[in-house]
C-alpha cells in the first residue's frame, strides 16, 4: 500500500474516521487485559476494518498514534490546569491525568516495548516532555507560596512511577491506593504554613 502524500491535505471525513479510531483505541486499550481486537476498534468507531488499516496499516501504528494523542493531552494539561486551579489543585488533578496515561499504555506494553526498541517511539523525549509538565506546576506552585521551591521535577517524576508501578493493578482497590499514595506526594510538596 502506497503511503500517503504528506503534502496533500487529509480530508475533513477522513480526519474524523482517524480522531474516532484513536478515541476508541484510547480507551480500549485503557481498559483492556489482553490484546485488543482491531476490528472491534473498527465497529466501535463506525468504520470498516479496511478505514482503520488505510489510517493505520499495522497494529503499531495504531498504538504508536494512540501513544502520541495520551502523550500530548497529559502534557498540555498543566498549563490548561493552571488556568482554572490553585498550583496544588492542579497538580493533583495532573497526577490523575498521568495515571490515566499510565493505564492506557498498560494495554499496550508489549507493542510499546517493540515501539521504544525499534527507536520509533524516543522514551527520554517522553520523560522530557513529563517532566516539564511537573516543572510547570511547580514553578506556579513556588511562585504562589504554596508548593516547595527547589521542588526538582525529575524527582517527583520518579516518585510518580514509583506509585505508578507499585499499584500496577487496575483492581479498584489499587485505584484507591494510587490516589491515597498521589496525595501523600501533593502533601509532600506543600508548603508548611
Amino acid at each position: 500500500m502506497p503511503s500517503p502524500d504528506p503534502s496533500r491535505p487529509v480530508r475533513s471525513d477522513a480526519r474524523r474516521n482517524r480522531d474516532k479510531l484513536v478515541a476508541v483505541a484510547r480507551a480500549a486499550f485503557a481498559t483492556a487485559d489482553g490484546t485488543v481486537a482491531l476490528e472491534a476498534v473498527a465497529r466501535e468507531a463506525g468504520v470498516g476494518i479496511g478505514t482503520l488499516y488505510r489510517h493505520f496499516p499495522t497494529r503499531e501504528a495504531l498504538v504508536e498514534a494512540v501513544y502520541a494523542a495520551e502523550l500530548d493531552d497529559v502534557t498540555a494539561g498543566a498549563p490548561v490546569l493552571l488556568g482554572t486551579l490553585p498550583p496544588e489543585e492542579a497538580l493533583r488533578a495532573w497526577m490523575d491525568r498521568y495515571a490515566a496515561f499510565v493505564a492506557t499504555k498498560r494495554g499496550m506494553a508489549d507493542v510499546l516495548r517493540a515501539s521504544v526498541a525499534s527507536g520509533r517511539i524516543a522514551t527520554p523525549a517522553t520523560r522530557q516532555r513529563i517532566v516539564a509538565a511537573i516543572g510547570t506546576i511547580l514553578d506556579a506552585g513556588a511562585k504562589a507560596g504554596t508548593l516547595r521551591a527547589g521542588a526538582d521535577p525529575e524527582d517527583v517524576t520518579l516518585l510518580l512511577l514509583g506509585v505508578f508501578l507499585s499499584t500496577a493493578s487496575p483492581d479498584e482497590g489499587d485505584a484507591e491506593r494510587t490516589g491515597r499514595m498521589l496525595d501523600l506526594i501533593v502533601d509532600a510538596l506543600r508548603v508548611n504554613r
